[in-house]
This record gives structure tokens, C-alpha cells and sequence, in this order.
């Protein structure tokens, strides 16, 4: 049974298939957040990762082990880590105190293979006119901004904050502004 917020689907082809699924499992924003967080890392610890994105801790593990059953992570061995390896870290060499995590091969095909067409479908497929409102949200400093851009309806309104990529308030998130630096970056 897959976990909450996870989706079955029947196609194999992580290409063609439903926009925004892999092997048969729709992946959520954050899914894509973990995947672009560790291109960029290289290696991470979901405490950091939830620091940064500021999701809450429990929102990322989840999201991690939905990646590590679909094959897209994987644990990192050892017990000490090298700056060189782990971009984000600050010493030039720390000793492991979390489980630390990477892509896998498969995980960085993948990740390699998320262009603007995928995006745009990615998107799209969340709600209607996704990617315009997705790039209008990015380029403007709040939702007011964006919503004279292009626009916006009661239901995707909804939507964006679910997704955490705006408050009530209506401003961006700072998981919003992660996942946009590393997906257009």
C-alpha cells in the first residue's frame, strides 16, 4: 500500500507516463524539493533539509523514505564526510551524527532528465495553467504580484498554499523559493 500522498499508476516509463510520476508513483513537490536538494548537496540529513526548506521535519522523512522505496535515494556509509562531498557543509571534514542521504544512480538519471518541458507538464498536471502560474509566482515578490500576472482562482489559491508554496498571508514560502532556485538553477 503506498504511502499517504503517494499514487499508484501503471506505467513503467518515468518519461511518457502521467506528468510528475516515476515508475508508477506520482511524486509531490517535496519529493522534487529531497531530489533537487541532494543535486546540489550531493550528500544531506533531513534535519538540515527541513531547515532550509523550512517543512516541517516529520513532511521531509516521509518524502525521504517514499525516494528510498521508489529507488531515487539511498543511504550514505561511512562515518565521516568531506566538505568536497557534502557541498553544503562549512568544516572541511565532519563526523556523521545523522543519517545522511544521496541520490542513486537511478536518482540522478532522473534528476538529470527534469527539464523545462518535464517541469512544465509537472505543473500543468497540479493545476490548471500551473507552469504560467508556477513562473508568474517565482518572478514576483508575493501572490498579490503574481495574481496580476496571470490569473488565479479561489481553488488554485488552495492548492498553492497545500502545497506549502504560499502562506495565508499569501506570500511565498521559503520551501517555495528552494525548490524553484534548485529546479530553474
Amino acid at each position: 500500500m503506498p504511502e499517504v500522498g503517494v499514487v499508484e499508476m501503471d506505467s513503467e516509463n518515468t518519461q511518457e507516463g502521467r506528468p510528475g510520476s516515476y515508475r508508477g508513483f506520482e511524486l509531490l513537490p517535496v519529493h522534487l524539493y529531497v531530489l533537487a536538494h541532494l543535486k546540489k548537496a550531493c550528500v544531506d540529513y533531513a534535519k538540515m533539509m527541513s531547515k532550509m526548506s523550512g517543512l516541517p521535519l516529520d513532511l521531509i522523512e516521509d518524502a525521504i523514505n517514499d525516494l528510498i522505496e521508489f529507488g531515487l535515494i539511498e543511504r550514505d556509509s561511512g562515518s565521516a564526510i568531506k566538505r568536497s562531498k557534502a557541498r553544503f557543509k562549512k568544516a572541511f571534514e565532519v563526523h556523521k551524527h545523522h543519517t545522511y542521504y544521496r541520490l542513486s544512480r537511478e536518482g540522478e538519471l532522473f534528476v538529470r532528465s527534469i527539464d523545462e518541458r518535464w517541469l512544465k507538464r509537472y505543473f500543468n498536471s497540479l493545476f490548471p495553467n500551473g507552469w504560467k502560474i508556477i513562473q508568474a509566482l517565482a518572478e514576483s515578490k508575493d501572490l498579490n504580484e503574481a495574481g496580476r500576472r496571470v490569473s488565479i482562482d479561489g481553488e488554485t489559491l488552495e492548492e498553492l498554499k497545500l502545497l506549502r508554496f504560499v502562506t495565508e498571508k499569501g506570500r511565498k514560502t521559503e520551501f517555495f523559493k528552494k525548490l524553484w532556485e534548485f529546479l530553474s538553477g
